[in-house]
């Protein structure tokens, strides 16, 4: 698996500046930053128009579970923390302040899941995988955006013990676990990028653990 650690690669070369970054050898998929504001709610059409793709997008009740549907119109489509289609031009999303954002893609069909700590122990990823795959839609590629990085991720023990190998520490030597290195560990053998940036100390993302703020940054993918 090969994985990118550069903060910003592969920016959008359009306005806002900083706002969309786009994985390498994905057709169609993006991450934000804060830069393009909370678009769980908000105006996504300036992200949109710098995406090429509808404003319309379909996303889900996360509920920090494993739980994954198959979608195929916009709107919110029930409680669930990933979602795939094989319809085009349809957006999916899914939004994080830490939390590991994944988008996965097969060649006809597109997945988004959200993985924080319960979602991750739960097998999201690897849930989300499984789903396309049993749908006929065999993934090649998958991306994992900017997450919180151990460097930040302070956990209590009881979360500390459900994590085994992927346990590490903060940078103030205090107990973390690597959403990251867990989330890459499910998605198995495919052809995955990881962002690298610390939404935490990164400067540039919405954290919860740094502000406990409510503003979310998305993952976005659709067939083109």
């Amino acid at each position: 698996m090969a994985a990118s650690t550069s903060r910003f690669p592969t920016l959008s070369r359009v306005e806002p500046a900083h706002s969309v970054i786009r994985p390498p050898d994905f057709r169609a998929a993006a991450f934000t930053t804060a830069a393009a504001g909370d678009l769980r709610a908000g105006d996504r059409t300036v992200v949109a128009d710098v995406l090429g793709i509808s404003a319309a997008w379909t996303t889900v009740n996360q509920v920090h579970g494993d739980r994954v549907v198959e979608v195929s119109e916009p709107g919110v489509a029930s409680d669930a923390d990933a979602l795939f289609t094989t319809i085009t031009q349809l957006p999916l999303a899914v939004f994080g302040a830490d939390c590991a954002l994944i988008l996965v893609e097969a060649a006809t069909a597109v997945g988004v899941a959200h993985a924080g700590w319960r979602g991750t122990r739960a097998g999201v990823a690897a849930a989300l995988v499984s789903a396309m795959c049993d749908a006929g839609h065999h993934p090649q590629r998958a991306a994992i955006g900017p997450t919180i990085g151990t460097c930040c991720y302070e956990v209590g023990p009881e979360v500390l013990a459900e994590f085994g190998c992927f346990a590490s520490t903060t940078d103030r030597n205090t107990p973390s676990i690597d959403l990251v290195a867990a989330n890459l560990h499910q998605l198995g053998d495919l052809d995955t990028w990881a962002g690298g940036a610390c939404t935490k100390c990164g400067g540039d993302f919405y954290s919860y653990r740094a502000d406990r703020t409510s503003d979310r940054m998305a993952g976005v993918a659709w067939l083109p």
